[in-house]
């Protein structure tokens, strides 16, 4: 399992939002899958430019690419990635409002540092 410290920091550089963890977490569960942006608006009731928005986003972070034709598809560029994306799909199913507050928070250096020597807890 990936370190906490580890998926916050991916949090914090690769998802924007929570709409955008959303939607990177429907297209990992879709396996395979290639989404359209149209299909992708209507599962997330997303507008057409958010969705476009937030897969060029994640196809510069290496998590999408692009399949044939309009279509999207969840392929992280490597292992780390995909293990990333698993354990932080798994730490909000368990967790949702800490990886919400992650999300919420801005970046702070002095807070990442605090942090790193927090004692494991409940949170």
């Amino acid at each position: 399992m990936t370190d906490e410290r580890d998926i916050a920091g991916f949090v914090r550089e690769h998802v924007g939002s929570v709409w955008a963890l959303e939607l990177l977490l429907i297209m990992m569960r879709g396996g395979d899958r290639a989404w359209t942006v149209a299909q992708l608006v209507t599962e997330l009731r997303g507008s057409p430019s958010l969705v476009s928005d937030n897969l060029a986003r994640f196809e510069k972070s290496g998590l999408v690419t692009r399949a044939e034709g309009e279509g999207w598809r969840f392929a992280p560029a490597n292992s780390v990635l995909a293990t990333l994306v698993e354990d932080l799909a798994d730490a909000y199913r368990q967790r949702p409002v800490a990886i919400i507050n992650i999300i919420a928070r801005p970046a702070d250096p002095v807070q990442g540092l605090a942090d790193a020597f927090k004692l494991k807890g409940g949170n």
